[in-house]
């Protein structure tokens, strides 16, 4: 780090000192913000959970010859749509990237409030990067809980801020996670139990999230990827494989949609067009056009492989790998770590993107495209049916302010917002 960036980042950490508490907003929506990227009418609550996920497989402690069990504790925080009467607004208590500053987040949750009863709402599960934990994609579990969601983002244990451990336990137990939280919310015995539809669920991860996600809904990995240095020892990666009975089993018939961010594994050989072809649920996938982690050309070929299934890529121009998903970065981030030998504020951050609007785009098109999978409102569609070069959309509207019949803008975009931005779709068997 240069010293001109670090005496920043020390002038930077000085105003942050300076505040009694970082407010760290995740709930801002921009006036120039899409459409669908909006708060809805449910109010919010918010709580969370410890789950025991029992006689899984020790990663940590296996060998090749030798898998011994444990029981695996997975913390989940669930949001939902709370009681009309709900007074709205609460905090977060969680930590930043370097796994032992704290940090205060401001939203729209109430802690506990009691549940909308009266009907059902469809579950959204979402899957945080390696390291993260499950306020990293907090905005869009806040906005789509506004929206008639349970949304319930998980703590991967050995993958947090917190206890970040061997890569090899992520890559064995990222889906499986995601499975089992499923089965548990399905069953879960309390009021906010009582209200969620897990027959309609969608599943979103970022990065090593969204590895988990592809597998969960069929991707199955590659052979070689079973037996990589920094796999689990003794073929224990096998249980995600392509053509195993064991990935049979996973892929779940509750799962109607996933969404992936800058997902990670086509860069690294874990999977190819057969074992991407399993894919068979509808698929969005957002990426930077420059991310140098996931690698943009190998997200591209997860887009272009996955013929199974009608599937989407939005492209933030110029934007690397924290394109669309993570929380703008708290303010108690703005400082050099000597742990971490950079600033943990880069973990969030995009050099040429702002992360609200990054958040508020990526809210617009969750709420369309889950709106028409998981609630079969056709009429969302309109909102992801457009000109694939968002720069080629033409804004024409006579003189009583109403489109024109060269109108082609994106739907839900004021005039010169759809900016560096490009929204591709291909069809099953394409």
């Amino acid at each position: 780090m240069s010293s001109s960036s670090r005496l920043m980042a020390a002038a930077l950490a000085a105003v942050v000192g300076t505040s009694v508490v970082a407010e760290n907003r995740i709930d801002r929506v921009l006036p120039d913000a899409p459409e669908l990227a909006t708060f809805g009418d449910h109010r919010i609550g918010v709580t969370t959970l410890t789950l025991t996920h029992a006689g899984q497989v020790d990663v940590l402690n296996a060998t090749a010859d030798s898998a011994p069990t444990y029981d695996r504790p997975l913390t989940v925080e669930l949001w939902y749509p709370a009681d009309p009467a709900t007074t709205p607004g609460g905090t977060y208590q969680t930590v930043i990237r370097d796994g032992v500053t704290p940090a205060t987040l401001t939203g729209q949750a109430a802690r506990d409030a009691a549940p909308e009863a009266g009907q059902k709402f469809p579950l959204v599960i979402i899957s945080h990067g390696y390291p993260g934990n499950r306020m990293l994609l907090s905005p869009l579990a806040e906005n789509l809980a506004s929206k008639g969601y349970v949304v319930a983002s998980i703590d991967h244990t050995d993958s947090t801020y917190s206890d970040q451990a061997a890569f090899g336990s992520t890559l064995r137990n990222r889906p499986l996670d995601q499975r089992f939280v499923l089965d548990q919310l399905a069953t879960l015995d309390s009021p906010v139990g009582a209200i969620i539809d897990a027959n309609d669920t969608a599943v979103i991860g970022y990065s090593m999230g969204g590895y988990g996600a592809l597998i969960f809904a069929g991707a199955g990995v590659t052979e070689a990827s079973v037996a990589f240095p920094y796999a689990p020892p003794g073929g224990l990666l096998a249980i995600n494989q392509a053509g195993s009975d064991t990935l049979a089993t996973l892929v779940d018939p509750r799962v109607k949609a996933v969404v992936t961010f800058a997902p990670w594994g086509m860069n690294a050989g874990f999977w190819d067009a057969a074992g991407l072809a399993g894919i068979q649920k509808p698929l969005f996938i957002i990426a930077g056009s420059v991310d140098d982690v996931a690698v943009y050309a190998n997200i591209r070929q997860i887009f272009e492989q996955t013929t199974g299934t009608d599937r989407m890529l939005l492209t933030f121009d110029n934007a690397n790998h924290n394109a669309g998903a993570p929380m703008p970065a708290p303010e108690e981030s703005y400082f050099y770590s000597e742990a971490l030998k950079f600033s943990p504020f880069e973990h969030y951050a995009d050099a040429v993107w702002d992360n609200v609007r990054m958040n508020n785009i990526s809210a617009h098109f969750m709420t369309a495209f889950l709106d028409v999978h998981l609630k079969d409102d056709a009429a969302m569609g309109a909102f992801l049916d457009v000109t694939q070069n968002a720069a080629d959309g033409v804004w024409a509207m006579d003189e009583a302010g109403n489109p024109t019949a060269d109108f082609t803008y994106w739907k839900g975009f004021a005039n010169r917002t759809a900016v560096g931005l490009h929204l591709e779709h291909k069809a099953a068997g394409q």
